[in-house]
This record gives structure tokens, sequence and C-alpha cells, in this order.
């Protein structure tokens, strides 16, 4: 099947097409965790932001995780926080959640009247939130979560405990303008989610190949690793995904797409 350059006509306000993958300078991180994920960080949503500015980022986004994970944002949480400042020490800031995936029809843990109050979802699945399933039921998880409307991102497809079809994934993406993101922490030595390169480059070689874009998360829990997308951009110059291309390197071009959704 063809699919549309849909891409194009965005203007990113990046770089144009074929300059070299960026080495340090990024704009956006979007997936990150505070003390309300309730595991791995005691940083508060103003610590997360002074690691930003530490870092030279200009916009930040808060992605806790949903209540179906053991200690999780509470329901209360995410309802509040759109009454939350949308600036912080110069930081444009970014108010979502890390919802879980929680059956393979694709349902989340949070309420759709919730979500729609948020500046973005990122929809995941997590050991033991769901069962994982073959590559074909949680390819189908994923694009099921994709039709809802408020998802505007899918963590971390790339666990070897959740297989899934990249190619069908990256195409269901571009239907229906949800970004994939390319998991910093999944891709580090350190990372638990087993061998994920293969999936990753299978992504990005997607994504130049379609021009469509990707992101590039940190999945920083605490504010240790707020910015830093080392292994994430080694892939990407492996694969030679454009500057314009991988939006974190414009919270511009990262709001439109937002604002696109």
């Amino acid at each position: 099947m063809a699919y549309q350059n849909r891409y194009d006509t965005y203007d990113t306000g990046c770089a144009p097409r074929n300059t070299e993958v960026p080495t340090e300078r990024y704009e956006a991180d979007i997936h990150t965790h505070t003390i309300a994920s309730g595991h791995g960080s005691g940083a508060t949503i103003t610590d997360m932001a002074k690691a930003a500015k530490a870092r030279g980022l200009k916009m930040l986004g808060i992605s806790d995780h949903g209540p179906a994970t053991l200690g999780g944002g509470r329901v209360s949480y995410f309802r509040n926080l759109k009454y939350a400042p949308k600036e912080r020490l110069g930081i444009r800031m970014l108010y979502g959640a890390e919802a879980n995936i929680v059956n393979l029809k694709g349902n989340l843990d949070i309420k759709d009247d919730i979500l729609a109050d948020l500046d973005f979802v990122i929809a995941s699945m997590h050991h033991p939130t769901i069962r994982p399933g073959s590559a074909q039921e949680n390819t189908e998880a994923y694009i099921r979560a994709m039709k809802n409307p408020h998802v505007s991102v899918i963590g971390h497809c790339d666990d070897e405990k959740y297989p899934v079809d990249p190619f069908r994934l990256f195409a269901a993406a571009m239907d229906n303008h949800v970004l994939l993101e390319i998991n910093n922490s999944s891709l580090s030595p350190e990372g638990y989610r087993g061998d994920t390169k293969y999936t990753d480059l299978v992504l990005l070689n997607l994504s130049v190949h379609f021009n469509y874009p990707v992101l590039f998360s940190s999945d920083s829990h605490g504010k240790a690793h707020v910015g830093d997308f080392t292994y994430a951009a080694d892939a990407a110059r492996l694969a030679q995904v454009p500057r314009n291309l991988i939006l974190n390197c414009s919270a511009k071009a990262l709001l439109a797409f937002l604002d696109g959704k």
C-alpha cells in the first residue's frame, strides 16, 4: 500500500532535509517522570524543570505513569494538571501522561474526559499491567490505542517482551497522526527491555523512507537523564535520519505536530 507523505504539510521550523543528525542540540523532551510516578524518582516537577534548563532545553513534558502502574499517578493528579503553570524557570511546560494499554483491545487506564485536558498522551505497554500477546496481537493493541483521538505518542514499542510488526505499526502511526518514540532508556546498556536496536532501526529507516517524523524520548525517571538522547541519536545516525525528522530538534515543530493531533 502506498502512503501519502503527510509530513510535508507541516512547517517544522527545522533544518532542511539531508542535514547531519545533531549530536548535542535538542529543544524538547516530553517523556519524563516525577515522584508522582511512584517509583525510581523523588523529583518534583520543579526539579525536572531545573534539570531541563541546565540541559539547555526549551520545552519539557511531564508524563507520569497512569494509575494501573504500581504506585502510578492517581486520577486526581492527572485531572488537576490543567491548572499547572505553563512556564517554569523559562521552560515551556507540557503536561501529559504515560497511559497504560490495559488489554489487547487497546483500552487505556485513564478516562477520555481527563485525557482531553492533557497536552499530550503517551500510550505504552508495561508488565504486569498487560500480559504480552503475539506480535500480531500486540501490534493490533497498539493500533487500537492510536485510534483514541487523545493519543499522540506510542511509547517504547521496541520492548522484546511485547513483540510487534514494526512495518504495520509505522503505517498505522502515519494514518492516525501519531508519533512512535525512539526510547533512549531502551537502547541504553542499562536498559531492561532486551535487544531493542533492531526494531528501533527499522522504525528509523521507515521514518526516512516515508519522510515521517519520530520522537526521541529520554524516559527519565527523575532528573538525571532529562534531555539525554545519546543512544537514540547513535541509532538515528546509523539510519541517516535527517534533523527535520527528529521532532526534539524544534519545540515549535513538536508543538505543531501535537496541535495537528
